[in-house]
């Protein structure tokens, strides 16, 4: 197996194992995005599979003189420098460092967008609970108590009775 076909096994098997695949399920909110996640988790585990079983395994070595005796050594002598002298091209990752910066700009922006909706979470909890509690508040106080903290309502109230805005 050449150099980098194990370099990127090994990666890729490494990353398999720091995913952390159950933690990035629990924030997902709709069912739509459960199966797109599910389906990406599936892709991954297949292409980790196929590079961990199809590129994981050294090639046999060629017993050369196993095909002198039956075909010659003259040539068996030239495929085997034709096969010595075929080289396989290093993978050159061209993409990684053109898209990282932009990962790495979209994780802070995940970061800071799921701040602020902790914080406006938090800030509508509280907001509901002082509803609560006003309407609480509100069922249990008589039409006197209301006007005595909210005097401008008791003097409408009381100038539409007395000009007969309400029709009795």
């Amino acid at each position: 197996m050449s150099g980098t076909v194990k370099k990127v096994t090994d990666v890729a098997f490494k990353a398999s194992k720091k995913i952390d695949w159950e933690g990035m399920a629990k924030l997902l909110v709709s069912d739509e995005a459960r199966k797109e996640f599910a389906n990406l988790r599936r892709a991954f585990d297949e292409v980790n599979s196929a590079l961990q079983t199809k590129f994981s395994q050294e090639p046999e070595p060629i017993d050369w003189e196993y095909y002198r005796k039956g075909i010659g050594s003259r040539l068996v002598d030239m495929y085997k420098q034709a096969y010595e002298s075929v080289e396989i091209p290093k993978f050159v990752d061209t993409v990684t460092p053109e898209y990282k910066p932009k990962f790495d700009a979209l994780l802070v922006e995940l970061k800071d967008a799921e701040e602020q909706s902790l914080k406006e979470s938090e800030r509508l909890e509280k907001e509901i609970a002082d509803v609560q509690e006003l309407k609480k508040k509100l069922s249990t106080m008589t039409a006197d108590e209301y006007f005595e903290k909210h005097p401008e309502l008791k003097k409408k109230f009381d100038d539409e009775i007395r000009n007969d805005y309400w029709g009795y």
